[in-house]
């Protein structure tokens, strides 16, 4: 399935904003994109297997509740980063 990946995450990808992986819950696509760009699944889930605060994941048009989240092979993903700052 297809995945978007916001600007700030991007050095993990080789700057590509959409990359590819499988998997049937939020968890596994994570770990499959983790395997291929190490470090990303960190920046977007906590050492508590939750999803940081200030990251929102869509499937397709509504907001994955946690990592547990179903999905079928042709879902998109979208990774969303809140901007913060003062």
């Amino acid at each position: 399935m297809r995945v978007h990946i916001p600007s700030a995450l991007r050095s993990y990808t080789n700057q590509h904003s959409e990359v590819r992986a499988d998997g049937s819950t939020l968890a596994e696509v994570l770990s499959a994109l983790d395997h291929q760009y190490p470090g990303i699944r960190f920046r977007i889930v906590t050492e508590q297997e939750a999803i940081r605060p200030h990251i929102r994941i869509f499937v397709n048009d509504e907001q994955a509740p946690h990592l547990t989240t179903p999905l079928r092979p042709d879902d998109r993903i979208f990774i969303i980063c809140a901007l913060s700052g003062g």
